[in-house]
């Protein structure tokens, strides 16, 4: 048995159930399925939808066939074929009128599967007027890995499943980081300058968590300033970099708009940084952020629980999270939270914008401070995913 199939293998003996349900999701509507690499979009297809017929548009013999010829997609589908998965469907987008077209037709169902939505939001590109949702599917949640789950492992590791439960993460990583350059940026031709790119990676990186300064980015990766947003729009398209916006409803104390940016993926960002992350350090607290900012990104996607957004005033005041218009969480990685530490939550709270204010910390118990609760981040993630904070 190949390394590769011995790894298929484990992870399928491994498999745990994801908060996405195809048969659900694709009751009365096609779907478009959104994910970076390896988050296990092949591995939700083959464990919840085995009645789809699969084309697999990076083999390249199924490629180059449906390249040359779009219309053998409906010479080969049989009255029996009512699902059908065109996985990487950005490599070919010229194939969704033929989709279009057989929904339209046939009514069949298909599930197109893609790792970045670049090439599908380029001018005079079908995407089916309406007649598929959208879904992004994210590495693991501490909800979906069960018994499974460790927050220092997390963290290490990150969430990604081939890698989080990998006998070499380290090594993983790195092959990971690699294979996107090569794979999502050279092949879809986003940029030539390859080296370039791999520097402004590793700045970009060290920004994970922050309100970036495009300028100084521009200066430490040796780029002009507006290619680096040119990158920066690269990370958000092909699913690596999600932005975060500012919430600006505050009247007493003047909010800033600039928006904070977070990798998918903590230990593609720590792969990217070159960092081991040790708790107790800064950079683990920030680590533990991105992680909380991966389960609300999660929820909010999986369940729909309205938008994320972060507060920061002119003054220096500033809130990790507001999940809709009504919840506050501030995220320590402490297991001894201090009135110090709820300075920003209070000042938020003088707004009278939101109902509730909670810090999600590392301490054992739950416990209320001045009118802030104070909750271990298990708690708080029960608490989330269950619907106590809808």
């Amino acid at each position: 048995m190949t390394n590769m199939a011995t790894k298929k293998k484990i992870l399928d003996e491994l498999y745990v159930d994801r908060e996405l349900s195809l048969p659900v999701l694709m009751e009365k509507k096609s779907l478009f399925l959104f994910g970076p690499r390896q988050t296990g979009k092949t591995s939700l297809i083959r464990h919840t939808r085995k009645d789809a017929r699969v084309y697999d548009l990076l083999d390249t013999s199924v490629f180059l066939a449906l390249s040359q010829n779009p219309g053998r997609l409906a010479q080969e589908l049989t009255p029996n074929d009512r699902f059908v998965v065109m996985d990487e469907i950005q490599r070919l987008p010229s194939l969704l009128n033929e989709v279009h077209r057989l929904i339209e037709e046939r009514r069949i169902r298909f599930l197109l599967t893609g790792s970045s939505a670049r090439k599908l939001r380029r001018g005079g590109v079908n995407l089916l007027g309406g007649r598929a949702r959208t879904k992004y599917l994210h590495p693991l949640t501490c909800r979906e890995l069960g018994r499974h789950f460790n927050l220092l492992r997390a963290i290490e590791r990150g969430l990604i499943p081939s890698i989080y439960f990998s006998d070499d993460p380290r090594a993983d990583l790195q092959a990971y980081t690699g294979s996107y350059l090569q794979q999502e940026i050279v092949a879809e031709g986003a940029t030539r300058n390859v080296p370039a790119f791999s520097r402004f990676l590793r700045v970009a990186a060290l920004c994970n968590g922050t309100i970036v300064n495009f300028t100084n980015v521009a200066n430490d990766a040796q780029v002009p300033r507006t290619t680096v947003y040119e990158y920066f729009e690269i990370l958000k398209d092909t699913l690596v970099l999600h932005e975060l916006p500012a919430w600006r409803s505050s009247v007493k104390r003047k909010p800033l708009v600039s928006s904070k940016y977070y990798f998918f993926d903590i230990g593609v960002a720590s792969a990217l940084q070159g960092r081991v992350l040790a708790p107790g350090t800064p950079e683990f607290g920030t680590a533990f952020e991105t992680y909380f900012f991966h389960e609300l990104r999660c929820y909010s996607d999986y369940v729909s629980a309205g938008p994320i957004s972060n507060w920061r005033s002119a003054s220096g005041f500033e809130v990790d999270f507001i999940l809709g218009d009504s919840l506050a969480i501030e995220v320590k990685a402490k297991e001894n939270v201090s009135s110090q530490d709820l300075r920003s939550l209070r000042a938020l709270a003088e707004e009278k914008k939101l109902r509730r204010f909670i810090c999600v910390s590392l301490e054992p118990r739950a416990r209320s401070l001045e009118g802030i609760t104070i909750l271990p981040y298990r708690e708080f993630l029960d608490g989330l995913w269950n619907g106590a904070y809808s």
